[in-house]
């Protein structure tokens, strides 16, 4: 039987003490058996650094990249080892993206997480507004610092793809570029009389021709010969067509 020493006696403890002795033990066994079967969290970070590790080895070169991990709200078991994997037909890219994961040195557990993805970098943008027809230059171009992944699709990320270009319609400055407000500058018109080379191993052939579309660099263009010849060739230069073989 417990006892209680209180002024060097030993005195039998009441029952309201013992009765509040049992309800701490209960408690305490209780908040054990609760810590034991929760999932401790840093298994779930563990998995989400699985994850993000993953993604940065797949996706090199992406300094500016931030990677972000949507635990579910549920508690999932323990997931040892995570493996993971890019389910079948996923392709990397910005946005939410779904990642799969395996548990467990044999994979046998499977759960998939969603994960978003988001790039920084730079973008050129115009200086100030141009007008219909005007030709870029590299000079109307500044790089703006920002969030890749909010730009519209068909944004131009390098300045490159739209120098030389001309604008379709009036275009704003200080805004992100999209590709559809350019076009290539006709470099062959229509009806035009154009030089067309043939070429290929040890050999060159020049014809004059008539185009039967305009093109712009790179373009395929339609050329007519005489009154019956028709071949595809494409624009290289002012009025100059190559043909390869």
């Amino acid at each position: 039987m417990l006892k209680h020493l209180f002024q060097g006696q030993w005195l039998a403890p009441s029952l309201a003490a013992l009765q509040a002795l049992s309800i701490r033990w209960s408690l305490a066994l209780v908040l054990i058996t609760t810590l034991l079967a929760a999932p401790p969290l840093q298994a779930e970070e563990a998995v989400a650094a699985a994850v993000q590790d993953f993604l940065q080895q797949q996706m090199t070169g992406d300094d500016d990249l931030v990677i972000k991990v949507h635990l579910p709200a549920a508690s999932l078991p323990d997931c040892p080892s995570p493996q993971p994997f890019l389910p079948h037909r996923s392709r990397l890219g910005q946005g939410r993206i779904s990642v799969g994961v395996r548990c467990g040195e044999q994979g046998q557990q499977v759960r998939y997480l969603q994960v978003d993805i988001e790039r920084y970098g730079q973008y050129p943008v115009l200086r100030q507004e141009i007008a219909p027809g005007t030709q870029v230059t590299a000079a109307m171009l500044r790089q703006r610092q920002g969030n890749l992944s909010d730009l519209p699709r068909g944004a131009v990320l390098e300045a490159e793809r739209i120098i030389g270009q001309v604008a379709r319609r009036a275009v704003a400055a200080e805004v992100p570029l999209q590709l559809r407000q350019f076009e290539s500058k006709p470099l062959v018109e229509r009806g035009q009389l154009v030089s067309v080379e043939a070429r290929g191993t040890n050999f060159r052939v020049s014809r004059e021709g008539k185009a039967l579309n305009a093109g712009g660099l790179g373009d395929l263009v339609r050329v007519q010969f005489g009154n019956r010849d028709l071949i595809q060739a494409r624009v290289i230069g002012k009025a100059k067509l190559v043909v390869d073989f």
